[in-house]
């Protein structure tokens, strides 16, 4: 049997052009994993357009829900970390917790999708870090969103107002230095509990989505994006592929040095 040397060169090298060009290629890292209590079910079907968008985009999708990822070691390969409808306790360890820290602070970039909110609740670092502590909802329901900044590449293909449907999420603790980009308009929204919080705090508005510089990172968050069928719907992937393109476009490179924090601080849960 002859060998064809040349081509099994020629194979060789390819494979090797396309190791290396992987290797190359910006990485982001989606997170999924849940503590105890509710978990949504568009969890998958969110991780599939999460691909999809990074497919399209020539990135590199890794996802994991195991949070033994969470080392400086691992976080420094990646342009971006998604939190895409975590919920609840989403790290076992305070050592992974201030691996996070650390990314954030050399200059990491973040984005959380709709209960990523509420991951964290014994954490104020990461409600600071996200915008928020997820406090209620409405019932869901079709309402009305302001678009508030019409430059930023997540509303930009936007009119003055998106007509949509979803749970408008009210987050307490909010951290007054974020960019909003989306504000519920709660004349449109059905909610007898509104009184109680949100109240007038923002008058009839409230945001929902938002853009964060803070503690060295960069942060997008959206609290849209309940439903299995959402992450099919062209606006919502144009507000998705905004905010990750974002994210990632503002991470220029980690420095550690900036990386200051030595210790987690949780406080106790609400009884």
């Amino acid at each position: 049997m002859k060998v064809n040397f040349a081509l099994l060169a020629m194979v060789f090298l390819f494979a090797v052009v396309s190791v290396f060009a992987g290797e190359q290629k910006s990485r982001v890292l989606i997170y999924t994993k849940n503590g105890k209590g509710y978990v949504h079910k568009n969890i998958a079907t969110s991780v599939k357009t999460l691909q999809k968008i990074c497919a399209q985009h020539d990135l590199v999708a890794d996802v994991s829900d195991d949070p033994s990822v969470f080392t400086k070691e691992n976080l420094s390969r990646y342009k971006a970390v998604v939190f895409s409808n975590t919920n609840n306790e989403v790290f076992d360890t305070d050592a992974q917790r201030l691996a996070f820290v650390h990314y954030i602070q050399a200059g990491g970039s973040f984005m959380g999708i709709h209960s990523a909110c509420g991951s964290e609740r014994q954490w104020p670092w990461f409600w600071a870090m996200i915008g928020g502590k997820f406090r209620r909802h409405a019932e869901l329901q079709k309402f009305d969103l302001k678009v508030i900044d019409h430059a930023h590449p997540a509303t930009k293909f936007l009119g003055n107002v998106w007509h949509w449907e979803d749970e408008c999420y009210y987050l307490d603790n909010l951290n007054p230095d974020f960019h909003v980009l989306l504000a519920a308009d709660l004349r449109t929204v059905q909610d007898d509990k509104r009184s109680e919080y949100p109240g007038k705090i923002f008058g009839n508005y409230f945001p929902l989505s938002w853009t964060h510089n803070f503690d060295g990172g960069h942060e997008f968050y959206t609290a849209l994006g309940h439903k299995i069928e959402y992450y099919s719907d062209p606006n919502f992937i144009r507000h998705l592929t905004g905010g990750l393109l974002w994210a990632v476009e503002q991470n220029h490179g980690l420095d550690y040095s900036k990386a200051t924090a030595d210790k987690i601080e949780l406080v106790a849960k609400e009884k």
